[in-house]
């Protein structure tokens, strides 16, 4: 049975810069979850980064533009903080790809997660539209990323492929 990725803050874990979660309520995910179909995962806190941490924003571009190395993850006082998103995009992918994942529901507007909006790296929660490293890197590895507010169209996906296995 295919399992879905989900950011870990959506399933209640207090794993958010500020240390508070996202909870999603919602009978498609309870029941996925009580299936054992949902691996949780926080790219921020798995790459070594704290609970809570300062907040951080994309200055130069999106998520495919950090990993290609042209923009920078950095917080509001300008600590680079990049490797530690890289690492926990890795660590995301490496996951999906040892559980045969092709489908997550991702946080949306995380430097991290946000799969159609981020913020614009001036830290006055100004949104544009991009991807995060983590829904970056596993788009370009084929992996189909869903936002919280495309939970129904994530689920029926899910369940459709399982009705093709």
């Amino acid at each position: 049975m295919k399992k879905l990725l989900v950011s870990a803050c959506l399933l209640g874990d207090p794993v958010r810069y500020d240390g508070n979660s996202k909870t999603l309520s919602h009978p498609g995910l309870a029941r996925l979850r009580d299936q054992g179909r949902i691996i949780g995962f926080c790219p921020e806190v798995a790459g070594g980064l704290p609970i809570p941490r300062p907040p951080a924003e994309i200055k130069g571009g999106d998520g495919a533009a950090v990993i290609a190395g042209e923009a920078r993850v950095e917080t509001r006082d300008g600590s680079d903080v990049t490797d530690y998103f890289l690492s926990g995009a890795n660590q995301a992918l490496a996951l999906c790809q040892q559980q045969a994942i092709t489908i997550a529901i991702l946080t949306e507007s995380s430097p991290s997660c946000g799969s159609n909006t981020i913020y614009d790296g001036s830290f006055t929660r100004s949104a544009m539209p991009g991807s995060g490293v983590t829904a970056a890197l596993l788009q370009h590895h084929g992996i189909e990323v869903f936002n919280q507010h495309q939970l129904d169209a994530a689920i029926r996906l899910l369940e459709s492929d399982n009705a093709s296995d």
